[in-house]
Order: C-alpha cells, then sequence, then structure tokens
C-alpha cells in the first residue's frame, strides 16, 4: 500500500512539474506578445512623427471659386470629341475634364469637384463665361440628369 501511494505522490508532483512548466512557458509567451506589441506601438508613434498631413478629396486644400455647374458629352451630332487643350474624349471616355473660362480657372489646372472628383480644365466653351463649368461626362443621359448646379470647387495648382 505504502508503494501505491508513493506513485500516487510521485504522479502528482510530476503532474505539478509539468503545469507550473506549461504556466511558466505561456508567461514567457505572454511576455514577448506585450514586447512585440510595445515594439510595434513605437514603431508607430515614429511613423506618425514622421509622416506629413495627407490632403484628402474630401478637404482639398486651394483656392475655392463658387461656380454654376453643367455637363456636356462628346457623344452628340457634330461634336468632335477633342478639347481645346487637345484631348480626345471619345478616345478616353473616363476622363476627367471640365470646360471653364481661363480668365477664372486657369486652362490645365487640376480642379477638385465635389460629387466629380479631381479634374482637368482642359477645354472651353462659348457659354462658358465666368464663375461657370462644365464637366464632361460620357453618357448624353447623364449629362442631360446633371442638370444645373451651384457648387465650390478648389483650384490644386
Amino acid at each position: 500500500m505504502n508503494h501505491l501511494r508513493n506513485i500516487v505522490v510521485v504522479l502528482i508532483l510530476l503532474s505539478g512539474i509539468t503545469l507550473t512548466n506549461e504556466i511558466h512557458s505561456n508567461a514567457e509567451t505572454t511576455n514577448e506578445k506585450q514586447v512585440a506589441l510595445t515594439d510595434k506601438s513605437d514603431q508607430l508613434k515614429r511613423f506618425e512623427m514622421n509622416s506629413k498631413p495627407v490632403q484628402t478629396s474630401q478637404d482639398p486644400q486651394g483656392k475655392k471659386v463658387t461656380v454654376e455647374a453643367t455637363a456636356y458629352t462628346a457623344s452628340c451630332e457634330g461634336c468632335t470629341g477633342i478639347t481645346y487643350t487637345g484631348i480626345d474624349l471619345k478616345a478616353n471616355p473616363g476622363k476627367r475634364v471640365i470646360a471653364v473660362d481661363p480668365d477664372v480657372i486657369p486652362i490645365g489646372s487640376k480642379v477638385h469637384v465635389p460629387g466629380y472628383g479631381t479634374a482637368i480644365a482642359g477645354d472651353i466653351g462659348g457659354e462658358i463665361q465666368g464663375n461657370r463649368i462644365d464637366l464632361f461626362m460620357a453618357d448624353l443621359t447623364e449629362a442631360k440628369a446633371f442638370g444645373r448646379e451651384s457648387m465650390e470647387v478648389t483650384i490644386l495648382n
């Protein structure tokens, strides 16, 4: 009976040692993870200190101009699809181009137009005088649906 009791005690002790080793191993793993997380946090802080603010399309910086905007298309009868600056709109239907009065918005400028995106001031038009712009849209139905809208655009350069 003593012999059996000694075996049970030895088994209990061995189980305790294994459990202690496992707990110790888990603690080391947790410490390693905490150290790694601290290192990553320090790297992020250094990155944040060295990074420059990003200009977003929601709050572009530049000269703000209030304009009356309409839309036009290159798919009308008699339209060549070639802008004042030589952009072929029929060959580039996804291009963001606006017609402007060069006295208000210089030709070649990048202009942020709310709801349209960043466009190139690459065209002029007989009806585009003063604070008016005309947004190029590849689809005639889309251009007609746009109608007329007063908005604030930002000349980015």
